[in-house]
């Protein structure tokens, strides 16, 4: 379930912002190994991992394998879904 009253920090969005790159342009996206998200980010192991722990603790994203993190959800956008 996903915690839409999580504040997510400025690292945060930062890692949000790379596991959401390529959505606009049809290109895969969303999932991420914490080794490219410190590429892109330019964030720490410590502060990546910080991250992501956090992320996944309010349920925004998932792990579906050991190394491999999915975006589940960002609360604050509006779901296609809603009519």
């Amino acid at each position: 379930m996903v915690n839409d009253r999580y504040s997510p920090t400025e690292k945060d969005e930062k890692v949000l912002t790379a596991l959401k790159k390529g959505r606009d342009r049809g290109e895969p996206w969303g999932r991420a190994n914490p080794r490219w998200l410190m590429d892109e980010t330019g964030l720490s192991k410590s502060s990546v991992e910080f991250c992501l722990r956090s992320l996944h603790d309010a349920g925004w994203i998932h792990r579906p394998s050991r190394g491999l993190y999915e975006l589940v959800e960002d609360p604050r956008e509006e779901s296609s879904d809603e009519s």
